[in-house]
């Protein structure tokens, strides 16, 4: 079975390499020719647990290789970004030039499978229209279908694995069809549906923690305001066998749950009212945690502040929709001058190399993003770089009798 990938990012290269790890031949396409070239010497420019080996095993064994444009294949499976706009609709310009650029390679037989997170009625409504093209008979010729991924950044080759995951095809044949090709290396449940159902599930999944998240952050409004603790609310709260309170933090990124809610919105406005409050609150968090920090700083002239972590979660290098790069958008709005210190970030303006030069004059560190290499933060090398002494914990992580200990005033989101 030979497998084409059209998109080579933090989905498709693992989805492609998983492929080629269980004997397909593969070819992976994109139109950035840094990702080929890096692929096609074995190597890879995005940051995932054990995908680096894997690539360079898959592109040496011959079964993986590189491409700036499609060709003929049995399957081909689209993996491409699906972005919000400014006005929060959805850009579906890449899975249009994807589906388009397949049209000329389809043959009799093929099946084509949409794995990026989309708007219901994106398989049928925008994908068939174009694949008609081909001339080919849809659910009869040509085989279509929508096939979502539930994987989280840095364990995304052991759940493309383990992980349950949707068939969802125009008609029944199709779905059977994809569930065939995942069988290939899945071993998790692979359950058979529809393509808009298989669409609007993995809108769902992820609105459903955007709407917990959503719940987590406006305790800590109000706990701030109630003087308490909203960790240690939540802690309790959760010892009900019934309850499962998320955790609140800076705001909510990442190319799912920070997006995903508003294909629904876009669809269903008048019906999605707490999606949408949902999507707010959350959005609205850095613009929250910015007023803190302006509080914090009110009586320092000329105010630096010092941020730890611009990844949209620990341990990745991912910043795609992060709140903390709309916090350090809104702090310079207002004349505060920002430091940032992310050692997962290699390549971002502004980003200093070490932690110790991040923090060098500065009157406030902020935690950002619970890394694992902060966890314990060298607060007395810090004393002695920083012009005040002021912690700021987001995410409850850090051990503030630590920082107390050094001589820090420290401060956590969620408790005034």
């Amino acid at each position: 079975m030979k497998i084409c990938v059209i998109g080579l990012g933090y989905i498709g290269l693992p989805t492609a390499s998983m492929f080629a790890s269980a004997g397909c031949e593969v070819v992976g396409v994109d139109k950035n020719p840094k990702v080929i070239d890096a692929l096609n010497k074995g190597e890879i420019i995005i940051e995932e647990k054990g995908l680096a080996e894997l690539v360079s095993k898959v592109v040496k064994d011959k079964f993986l290789r590189g491409s700036l444009v499609p060709e003929e294949a049995d399957v081909f499976i689209i993996t491409v970004p699906t972005p919000i706009t400014t006005q929060k609709k959805a850009d579906m310009s890449y899975v249009i030039s994807a589906t388009e650029s397949i049209v000329p390679y389809l043959r009799k037989g093929n099946l084509v499978i949409l794995e990026s997170t989309s708007p219901v009625g994106t398989v049928d409504e925008l994908m068939i229209p174009i694949l008609e093209k081909s001339a080919l008979k849809i659910g009869e010729e040509l085989f279509v279908g929508h096939s979502p991924e539930r994987v989280i950044p840095g364990q995304i080759l052991k759940e493309l694995v383990f992980n349950s995951r949707l068939a969802g095809g125009i008609n029944p044949i199709s779905s059977e069809k994809i569930a065939k090709v995942y069988k290939t290396f899945v071993k998790g449940e692979i359950y058979l549906t529809d393509s808009r159902t298989a669409e609007l599930c993995k809108l769902a999944e992820n609105t459903y923690r955007d709407v917990n998240i959503a719940f987590a952050n406006e305790l800590a409004k109000i706990c701030e305001d109630l003087n308490i603790n909203v960790w240690e609310a939540i802690e309790l709260c959760n010892k009900h066998p019934r309850v499962n309170i998320h955790q609140p933090g800076p705001g909510v990124g990442g190319h799912c749950i920070a997006v995903d809610p508003w294909f629904i919105v876009e669809k269903q406005p008048d019906n999605a009212k707490i999606i949408e409050l949902s999507r707010k609150t959350n959005d609205s968090m850095p613009s929250f945690v910015a007023d803190r920090i302006k509080r914090i700083l009110s009586t320092i002239n000329s105010p630096k502040v010092t941020i730890l972590g611009i990844t949209y979660k620990p341990d990745v290098d991912d910043i795609r929709e992060s709140p903390l790069i709309y916090l350090i958008d809104i702090l310079k709005k207002d004349g505060i001058k920002v430091s940032i210190y992310d050692p997962h970030v290699e390549k971002y303006d502004g980003n200093a190399t070490d932690l110790i030069t991040a923090a060098t004059g500065s009157d406030l560190l902020v935690l950002g993003v619970h890394h694992g290499s902060f966890k314990e933060l060298p607060f007395h090398k810090l004393a002695e770089v920083m012009r005040h002494k002021n912690f700021l914990d987001t995410r409850n992580f850090v051990s503030l009798s630590d920082a107390k200990d050094a001589g820090f005033s420290c401060y956590l989101l969620g408790n005034n």
